[in-house]
């Protein structure tokens, strides 16, 4: 069945049934087969149209927007020019499009709210679309393995099962708008430093059960069109090129059947990479280019069948969604109502750290309110980090700006003004004048990371402990506010009573923080990722190898994941070291009573569901929410204390209780009972005790029963 492009047939294609309604390619020349699994530039539609046998599919949104050439029929050699040049040109100058800058996504894994992260995919979705685009490179599942990696801002969590879930729902929301998402980084790219030559080493276990495990959910339960290869090496090959990881695991253990794309210049190699397992190269034409792949094809390292077999990959994804069919129609994002969006979502991801003296909520504001800290966080809103992901923004609004608007729409008695922090501190004297004059004080700091470059430790930039350990205990009415792409260390955390992490907010940053401050929301988010006390509590204290690498005499750091399973919250417990802030933690503005918990597992044999019971009840006078979390502690040499294996998030009225019920599945695709089996080379369930633990975080869980494996 031949399929109009655009209204216009192409002649050098063959599509069949190996799918229903995917394409199946065929005789596709040798010429010119090539330019369509690498890229070469973008020319607009307006452009491209000059160039009479061109046509250009836009494929990318939030960093540089480059696209597919395809050749109508026959290399026309005049028109190749003609868009190679043009994408050259724009190459060097275009810029993305604005978009909604969202709170990053280690916030939507804090909100341990699926809804929330299916609303998050949905604005991606719908604004990717909506900008006439086809692919979304996202969402990103690698973990927190420290709390330094520069990109841990747009990573969910350290626990792979949370990532997963929330992963999942994205992908959906987003494919839901017939957008192509790309799972990434596959897989170990969980640190910046020296990505481009870093080689990690782990154990096959602990890269099944934790490192790969979330993307298996996004290729088994979120149907993922396309993954992103990582830049590192795997056991000294390049990820780009690891046939384990791209073929054996991949295809033949998880059955996937969309397309993998390098990571932008992660590509090392023509015939190597196509053989492994990649399909497409981005953002350029450096290996995938006509020479290489005929000469590949002339010395037999590369077979037409393993082009083909690439174009069948991303052809099918495309065919999937309709993207032949649709017309280049850009249109105009709603600003305002994916701001709400935003607005509501990213309240919903704030954790309260601690409210010891009862300061927050502020429910009748008077006085004088000031907000201090240095620029980047008390005097414009915190978006995410830099790199790739970061967004230019429809619109933001200032924290000042934002504290001022709810004062008003309040009616408060009240004043709100700023004092800004100078980042050498030159100034520090007249904010603790400032703060000894107001009512009420809002301290404002912060980090905001940074894709290719980890963090130097995991304390703030710019001396903002220094600063806040002078301006606490001036004024006993201080509220600190966190804004951070990651947990870092709060030396001075003995001296703040009050603690409330917004993360990196977005557009809507100086909205957010005062409807929470004001008690207009209650916040309900946990901690995805351990606060350490220490630079000396973390897995890599000590331990260069871990972190940042050794040069075992190849040149390239090796990184070794001797660690094995014990990471974040399961380093903490395995270690027994007390963290400052631990993995599920967050308080609430009410309070919740657990109780009535129970366990179903009659007759239990490692192959049917668990069924865990609980009735969860607001004692408080407000509404909020609280998450029921599920931990397992599973049989087997060198497993952790505990992983998390089911939550929920209940939303009560003051006085209302609920039944709160979490099936836990053998079955599942996040493996909750079972280890990796060398012998079978599979998922397995052991023989032994397997204990089930409740509780509201990884360090309260008050319930737990006996659950034995015959």
């Amino acid at each position: 069945m031949n399929r109009g492009w655009f209204g216009g047939v192409q002649p050098g294609l063959r599509f069949g049934d190996r799918h229903a309604g995917s394409p199946v390619v065929g005789k596709i020349s040798r010429e010119w087969e090539p330019l369509v699994i690498r890229n070469r530039g973008m020319p607009s539609p307006s452009i491209a149209a000059t160039c009479r046998s061109t046509w250009i599919w836009a494929s990318k949104l939030r960093h540089l927007l480059l696209g597919h050439v395809l050749v109508q029929g026959r290399v026309d050699v005049d028109g190749l020019h003609c868009a190679m040049q043009l994408g050259d040109l724009l190459l060097q100058s275009h810029r993305s499009p604005p978009a909604t800058a969202l709170p990053m996504t280690i916030g939507v894994a804090a909100s341990f709210d699926t809804e929330v992260a299916r609303e998050y995919g949905d604005v991606i979705g719908s604004e990717t679309a909506t900008l006439g685009q086809h692919v979304l490179e996202g969402p990103a599942v690698n973990l927190h393995r420290t709390t330094i990696a520069g990109r841990n801002f747009e990573y969910f969590s350290e626990d792979p099962y949370l990532s997963g879930v929330m992963g999942v729902e994205i992908t959906r929301a987003i494919q839901a708008h017939d957008i192509i998402a790309m799972g990434k980084h596959y897989v170990v790219n969980d640190q910046e430093y020296e990505r481009f030559r870093t080689s990690v080493e782990l154990d096959e276990h602990v890269l099944r059960e934790l490192y790969l495990l979330p993307f298996e959910m996004l290729v088994t339960d979120g149907e993922v069109a396309a993954l992103m290869s990582a830049y590192n090496r795997i056991r000294g090959v390049y990820a780009t090129e690891y046939r384990h990881t791209l073929h054996d695991v991949l295809r033949d253990d998880w059955g996937f059947e969309g397309y993998v794309q390098s990571d932008f210049w992660s590509t090392r190699s023509a015939a190597t990479h196509s053989n492994a397992g990649l399909d497409h190269e981005m953002p350029d034409a450096k290996w995938l280019n006509q020479t290489n792949i005929t000469n590949a094809l002339n010395d037999t390292s590369l077979e037409m069948k393993t082009i083909d077999r690439a174009l069948i990959r991303r052809f099918t994804q495309m065919f999937r969604f309709g993207q032949f069919e649709r017309p280049y129609d850009p249109g105009e994002i709603d600003a305002a109502a994916n701001g709400a969006t935003a607005r509501r979502l990213g309240a919903q991801m704030a954790v309260l750290l601690k409210n010891d003296a009862g300061l927050l909520p502020i429910t009748n504001p008077t006085g004088q309110l000031v907000i201090i800290g240095q620029s980047k966080f008390a005097e414009h809103a915190t978006q995410g980090g830099g790199g790739s992901s970061k967004v230019d923004p429809l619109y933001t609004v200032a924290p000042l700006e934002g504290l001022r608007d709810i004062l008003t729409e309040m009616g408060a008695d009240a004043t709100a003004d700023s004092f800004i922090v100078a980042d050498d501190l030159s100034n520090l004297e007249l904010a603790i004048e400032a703060a000894r004059a107001a009512d009420t004080v809002i301290l404002m700091a912060g980090l905001v990371a940074t894709e290719g470059a980890d963090m130097p430790s995991p304390n703030m930039f710019n001396q903002q402990n220094e600063m806040l350990d002078a301006l606490l205990g001036v004024n006993k009415n201080t509220v600190v506010v966190m804004k951070d792409s990651a947990p870092v260390l709060m030396p001075w955390v003995d001296k703040a009573s009050t603690i409330l992490e917004v993360w990196n907010q977005g557009a809507e940053d100086g909205h957010v923080v005062p409807d929470l401050l004001f008690g207009r929301v209650n916040p309900s988010g946990k901690v995805p990722t351990t606060y350490p006390r220490s630079a000396d509590d973390t897995l890599y204290a000590n331990h260069p190898e871990r972190y940042p690498g050794t040069d075992e005499g190849a040149g390239y750091p090796v990184i070794r994941y001797t660690e094995g399973l014990e990471m974040g919250y399961r380093w903490f417990q395995a270690q027994g070291i007390e963290p400052l802030f631990c993995f599920g933690h967050g308080l609430s503005y009410t309070t919740f009573d657990l109780a009535d918990i129970s366990v179903d597992a009659e007759g239990f044999n490692g192959n049917q569901p668990v069924t865990v019971r609980a009735r969860l009840t607001n004692t408080g006078e407000r509404a909020g929410a609280e998450v029921v979390q599920v931990y397992l502690g599973v049989p087997g040499a060198g497993q952790p204390p505990k992983r998390l294996v089911g939550f929920a998030k209940e939303y009560l009225e003051p006085g209302e209780s609920r039944d709160v019920e979490i099936v836990i599945d053998p079955a599942a695709t996040n493996h909750p009972f079972s280890v990796w089996d060398y012998c079978s080379r599979g998922f397995a369930v052991l023989p032994g005790d397997y204990t089930v633990h409740v509780g509201t975080s990884s360090e309260d869980t008050p319930f737990s029963q006996v659950v034995s494996v015959g």
